[in-house]
């Protein structure tokens, strides 16, 4: 074992896999080139459409031992991956690696398969029941936690070689042109799956909306694909919604917003080509309403607001309070319409949006995220994977990447959860180094890094309830009581990695 710059005991390799601890957001360099797939050639007359998935799965020559990947884009309405995994176990194909861009609960079907050997390892992110059945011991497969810059980061440098992805794809022709805006199943931008496409061995294209040939606008083109399956429904698009898309109306969600905007207009940066991200919870949304106000008060022209886009930055964008949306993935369905018909609305791939090793990604330009947290300790450290139990339950998502590039990145959370105080001394899992985030808001002050003493300074002389982060642990604590330690056993269930490749902490078995 070795210890991380964070203090982390990391393992020297992991499932056969060397680790490399971490060591701070900025210094790894990579050694390596970009992947790529052979060269291949199709003549005239090849027909690339199949009659199911089991003939696409043989005609890309799956077998044992291999790895495949899927998309997220209809998150807990995707139902390809279970189909897919149905069919790879009917055909007797065992010792399989998923390597997804999520897991989320609908996959929750993928446990028996877990259990007799078909699934051996997760690459990506997991949500709910099958992250908790790992973290509790009850589910052997390995899983290595990855956020979207650092999982497009890992099929673009070979470390994840993924042999065949199956892309979900809701408008697609004969030939393999596809896109995410139209049919029983739209869903909107398909920025992860642009770099499985262009990385993966083996690409087949499954739709169940088979058009006449072009298949237009083009996200994923004929170029990349290899085989396109129809199928009956490829998932529920009304499920791709993510928490809430409704500003919140609870009071302390409502002062938390209030300070989160304070802290955006003292530091200096809403001003014309202001750039912002936030989530599609409440208390996001509610800050996004103080910068849209902030915005129309002081007639702000913004350059962009990014990430996973809701309607509520459609209406932003179509106030012209932006001059672009960089989408990479829908979290509802106003979204989805408004990237099929606003050329000021673009789609862009997980690499562009976030991979650390490439000329230059979109989170560098930010100004400003909004970031959530089921954790934050004294350090700035913060806590997106597991909760409260040490289970893990939830992806990196953006959190590290956005909170590396943004020029500012702020924290939003009640003090409390679930009785419990939301500042640790030490959270039980660092997702994202406290050297990249900027301010913790709360409702019951704001804790602004060091490394931010300017803005401290002009937060304290706005009369802005600037509180030093020990003090506020130890307020909280009076209220709740200090929390009573986790209990882990030695057994290393999964790596939670850093967008750069180096491991940031380690997941373990909770003692029962």
């Amino acid at each position: 074992m070795a210890r991380n710059s964070l203090g982390r005991q990391i393992p020297e390799t992991f499932c056969g896999r060397p680790c490399l601890p971490y060591r701070d957001p900025w210094s790894l360099q990579p050694a390596c080139s970009r992947a790529g797939r052979e060269i291949r050639r199709v003549n005239p007359g090849r027909n690339k459409l199949l009659g199911s998935l089991e003939e696409a799965i043989r005609a890309a020559g799956l077998k044992d031992g291999m790895t495949i990947s899927t998309h997220h884009a209809l998150r807990n309405g995707d139902y390809l991956l279970n189909q897919v995994v149905r069919e790879i176990d009917r055909l007797g194909i065992r010792n399989i690696t998923i390597a997804s861009s999520s897991i989320h609960p609908i996959h929750a079907e993928l446990i028996p398969f877990i259990r007799k050997g078909v699934i051996t390892g997760l690459e990506g992110g997991v949500n709910g029941l099958i992250g908790e059945l790992i973290s509790k011991g009850d589910l052997h497969c390995p899983v290595t936690v990855r956020s979207h810059g650092g999982r497009a980061r890992s099929l673009i440098t070979g470390q994840v070689p993924v042999d065949v992805a199956f892309i979900a794809a809701p408008c697609c022709d004969e030939y393999g042109n596809l896109n995410g805006f139209s049919g029983p199943s739209a869903c909107g931008s398909l920025g992860y799956a642009m770099v499985d496409a262009l990385h993966a061995r083996t690409v087949v294209a499954v739709t169940d909306n088979l058009v006449p040939y072009p298949a237009t606008p083009i996200s994923i083109s004929q170029a990349n694909v290899d085989y396109v399956v129809p199928v009956e429904r490829l998932g529920d698009p009304a499920k791709i919604v993510s928490t809430t898309t409704r500003i919140t109306t609870d009071p302390i969600g409502l002062r938390i917003a209030k300070y989160a905007a304070q802290v955006i207009e003292a530091s200096g940066l809403m001003k014309d080509g202001f750039s912002f991200q936030t989530g599609s919870g409440g208390i996001s949304l509610a800050v996004a309403d103080h910068v849209r106000t902030m915005m129309r008060r002081d007639n702000i022209k913004g350059s962009f607001g990014s990430g996973g886009i809701t309607g509520y930055f459609v209406d932003m964008l179509e106030e012209g309070l932006f001059q672009a949306l960089f989408d990479v993935q829908c979290f509802d369905l106003t979204a989805v319409e408004s990237l099929g018909r606003n050329r000021n609305h673009r789609e862009m791939s997980a690499d562009m949006y976030a991979n650390p090793f490439n000329a230059g990604t979109v989170v560098n330009r930010l100004d400003c995220v909004i970031l959530g947290a089921t954790e934050v300790d004294v350090d700035f450290n913060v806590n997106v994977n597991t909760e409260s139990n040490g289970y893990l339950l939830h992806n990196t998502g953006g959190h590290s990447d956005c909170a590396a590039g943004a020029r500012l990145s702020i924290i939003v959370a009640p003090s409390i959860r679930g009785r419990l105080p939301i500042i640790r001394d030490a959270v039980t899992t660092v997702t994202t180094p406290g050297d990249t985030v900027g301010a913790i808001v709360t409702e019951r002050g704001i804790a602004v890094n060091e490394r931010h003493a300017e803005l401290k300074e002009e937060l304290i002389r706005r009369r802005v309830p600037v509180r030093e982060i020990h003090e506020l642990r130890e307020e909280i604590c009076r209220v709740t009581g200090m929390p009573r330690p986790l209990e882990f056993e030695d057994e290393i269930v999964g790596l939670v990695e850093y967008r750069d490749g180096s491991i940031i902490d380690v997941i373990r078995k909770v003692a029962q």
